[in-house]
């Protein structure tokens, strides 16, 4: 569903694109602990943190939502957005960005975002002000709020959120809990990149930890560590496939996936599609 959204953005002028798409859409609040949100709507999901310091805002979904998550976050808070961060570069998680930046709040990301999103033509309101290559802290409302690079996994310009002291994260879109993830290989991402980048996210949370994931539901580690799991089984059973030389085309015939159609192939991105991702990422690896 995602890919075909991003396709049609690309075809069709915004403000026809925006006629009803984003009518019916609501913009729901889950609280995690006291000032920590999840935001939901339609494309990634929003992560808040309120406080005396303002609202911290991690991804803005699509442009034309932008007045329902104002207002969802004004029930919660009166302050206003001092900073937004943007998991990673793709529309859905930073189609606000030049609504926001206009309004004068500060929208900080990775360098690799900030060159993806220059890269595109975006408006300069839409820019990052603020980009890191590493690792970057903010210290708002109380929190120590880190900001970590993981590189060349769902894209090139990945970033993990980590509210210290609240066991808290939230990993854009490099956790899929509703289905099969995305993996962007013409934007730098790579399966392998992303089962490293989960392996490293696994080793930094704790069976408490609270995963606000890219897409989905409120989530854990336990979870987190079973779509590891798989991930890594089907990237064993795909890559002595592309060894041995068979096309995705022959791939794609073969009952790879049947085990996890209930539990993952109802998802925005369907099986198939995944296995023409995963594949075409592990022969590109393989070269």
């Amino acid at each position: 569903m995602r890919i075909i959204i991003y396709l049609l953005v690309l075809v069709f002028p915004a403000t026809i694109w925006a006629q009803g798409r984003f009518d019916d859409v609501e913009i729901t609040a889950t609280k995690i602990s006291d000032g920590l949100y999840m935001l939901q709507g339609s494309g990634g999901n929003m992560g808040i943190s309120i406080g005396e310091d303002g609202v911290f805002l991690i991804d803005d979904q699509y442009a034309p939502l932008t007045d329902k998550i104002l207002a969802a976050i004004k029930k919660l808070s009166d302050k206003e957005i001092h900073f937004v961060f943007n998991t990673h570069y793709h529309d859905d998680h930073t189609g606000g960005n030049e609504n926001l930046g206009k309004m004068n709040i500060d929208i900080a990301a990775h360098d690799k975002v900030y060159e993806r999103l220059h890269s595109q033509n975006v408006p300069k309101e839409a820019l990052p002000i603020i980009s890191f290559n590493d690792e970057m802290t903010f210290h708002m409302n109380g929190l120590t709020i880190r900001t970590r690079f993981y590189p060349n996994a769902h894209t090139e310009s990945d970033s993990v959120i980590y509210f210290e002291g609240r066991n808290v994260i939230h990993t854009g879109d490099l956790f899929e809990q509703s289905g099969y993830p995305y993996i962007d290989i013409e934007a730098g991402g790579s399966f392998i990149g992303m089962i490293n980048a989960v392996d490293n996210v696994l080793k930094s949370i704790d069976d408490q930890t609270i995963i606000i994931p890219g897409h989905g539901s409120l989530s854990n580690k336990a979870e987190l560590e079973n779509y590891n799991m798989v991930l890594k089984k089907i990237y064993d059973e795909l890559t002595p496939l592309a060894d041995k030389g068979l096309s995705i085309e022959d791939v794609i015939k073969l009952p790879l996936l049947n085990e996890y159609k209930d539990s993952w192939g109802k998802g925005d991105i369907r099986g198939e599609t995944f296995l023409k991702f995963a594949y075409n990422s592990i022969l590109k690896e393989r070269k």
